[in-house]
């Protein structure tokens, strides 16, 4: 058997590998007479070298897989994100807020949901935080505290207190209907914690960049620089950002090539679908005092204003954000549990299908390996993938035509995704429905 570097990827030689030739060089040198059992103090002594020799194998391998994008991690990762110019994001403050309800009638629940905007109201710059769970609060239970990360980048401290207040959109469209009740915000302690992109989320963007360096790809790079962000598409049908698509030259009006047709400064007009997963919002939120959070939208807009060419205007559009559940009974080995079953069921289909881009389907298949793989699932009967409505705040019309309700596939169907649409398995428990069943 190859070990090492081989067209299969590397082959790490175990220690059991290494022992056993060592072992069989020294009875070549010294007689097959010599004890080499695991109690002689030759055989000691080899145990001790050859594990020296497994960790030396183990750091070869690792430093092989630390070439690749798609196996590398931490430092090497961050190598490599600097060879193809896209640096890992900066860092993100977060800590704990305590979210306070007063006056609250007795009986109903009053919930603040995640990614309400959170602001450090009176301070000399104002930095916005988003909340990273639903917040629930009762009369009889009116103080929650939750976690909060900051939506800017940047290691500035953030001290005690200074998180006192909440965004005025998000008041106006989240408490509303609160009144007489009130909510007050608080941080008792500060924010110590930094949080860097982890390495998935680095990889995805890093494996996202084009390899190419015509413009339509700049704009897509471009965009992929803003934080939250993870996928775009240009669309650009008539060739006006890239001018090398085939046919530009190869039509002739009256001895004008239609590549002539568009003189620099004429207006053009293309269009940029962005796909984003995060705590920050699409659209720009404007409040008082420096309180503005700036969308994604137009984050995205300034960078692509950098590399657009000139006389081309491109138009940025939020991707259509599609809600995947599923419908499955599955079969249980006997001492299992459901419940922790299930969760793990979710947690897996959240990272897969969380690892689509723009225009990826859902295939039947991925799910079903999803849910079969978990430990102590037996079986999976009747799976069906569901296609929900869009969330609150994300509307959007792809391919498939808008629905009011959940639209079921058949057993072995798989979702069709529009160039424009971007698979999320939906976190709304409601949405999906698995059973459980135990042998």
């Amino acid at each position: 058997m190859a070990f090492g570097v081989t067209d299969e990827g590397f082959v790490l030689k175990g220690f059991d590998v290494i022992l056993a030739e060592s072992k069989a060089r020294t009875r070549a040198a010294l007689g097959d007479g010599v004890d080499l059992s695991p109690t002689s103090p030759l055989g000691k002594l080899l145990e001790v070298v050859c594990q020296e020799d497994a960790e030396l194998w183990k750091r070869m391998e690792g430093l092989y897989y630390a070439q690749f994008t798609a196996t590398a991690t931490g430092a090497s990762l961050d190598l490599l994100g600097d060879d193809a110019g896209l640096p890992r994001q900066d860092g993100r403050r977060a800590g704990d807020v305590t979210l306070t309800l007063g006056g609250g009638a007795p009986g109903r629940t009053y919930v603040v949901p995640e990614g309400t905007v959170l602001l450090t109201a009176g301070a000399p710059d104002v930095r916005a935080f988003a909340t990273t769970a639903p917040v629930e609060l009762t009369a009889g239970a009116p103080a929650r505290t939750v976690r909060v990360l900051a939506l800017d980048p940047g290691d500035a401290a953030v001290p005690a207190g200074a998180v006192n207040d909440i965004h005025p959109e998000d008041r106006a469209r989240y408490l509303a209907d609160w009144p007489p009740a009130t909510l007050t915000v608080g941080n008792a302690g500060p924010f110590t914690e930094l949080v860097a992109e982890d390495d998935d989320a680095y990889r995805a963007r890093i494996i996202a960049l084009p390899r190419a360096l015509w413009t339509v790809d700049a704009v897509k790079q471009a965009a992929l620089r803003v934080p939250d962000v993870i996928d775009a598409r240009v669309s650009d049908p008539l060739g006006g950002i890239d001018v090398t698509q085939a046919y530009f030259g190869g039509f002739d009006f009256g001895g004008r090539t239609f590549s002539d047709e568009r003189r620099i400064g004429e207006p053009y007009f293309a269009e940029i679908a962005v796909a984003h997963r995060g705590l920050r919002p699409w659209d720009t939120r404007p409040g008082p005092g420096g309180a503005t959070v700036t969308g994604v939208r137009d984050l995205v807009a300034q960078e692509v204003d950098r590399v657009r060419p000139i006389g081309v205007h491109v138009n940025v559009v939020e991707a259509d954000h599609i809600d995947i559940a599923v419908r499955a009974e599955i079969v249980l080995a006997a001492g299992f549990d459901g419940p922790a079953v299930i969760a793990r069921v979710r947690q897996r289909l959240t990272a897969d299908i969380g690892r689509l881009r723009l225009g990826d389907d859902v295939l039947y298949a991925r799910v079903m390996c999803a849910v079969a793989e978990q430990p102590g699932v037996d079986d999976v009967r009747r799976l069906h993938l569901r296609r929900c409505p869009p969330a609150f705040g994300r509307f959007g019309f792809g391919s498939v035509p808008y629905q009011l309700g959940t639209v079921e596939a058949a057993v072995g169907e798989s979702l069709a995704m529009g160039p424009t649409e971007m698979a999320v398995f939906a976190t709304d428990p409601g949405l999906s429905s698995i059973e459980v069943v135990t042998r």
